[in-house]
């Protein structure tokens, strides 16, 4: 179901548009919550890099998604 509402904010909105991002870091959260790691991880290091470029480093989802990316980094080692 998330992956479909991506798709259609992706198209509609666009794949930078605020919203759009916080549907895909809410994905990556959800795939963590169910075990799949590795496609959290990579979902969220997409998501992370796209944030820093639109919202800026210091913006707080941005913040919230490097810091839950580094520790997710950190479990899976």
């Amino acid at each position: 179901m998330q992956v479909h509402v991506i798709k259609t904010m992706k198209r509609v909105l666009s794949d930078e548009h605020p919203a759009t991002l916080t549907a895909i870091c809410k994905l990556a959260f959800t795939l963590k919550s169910q075990g799949r790691n590795q496609e959290a991880i990579v979902l969220l290091q997409t998501c992370a890099q796209m944030q820093t470029q639109v919202l800026g480093g210091q913006h707080p989802d941005t913040e919230l998604s490097l810091e839950s990316l580094a520790e997710w980094e950190m479990e899976s080692t």
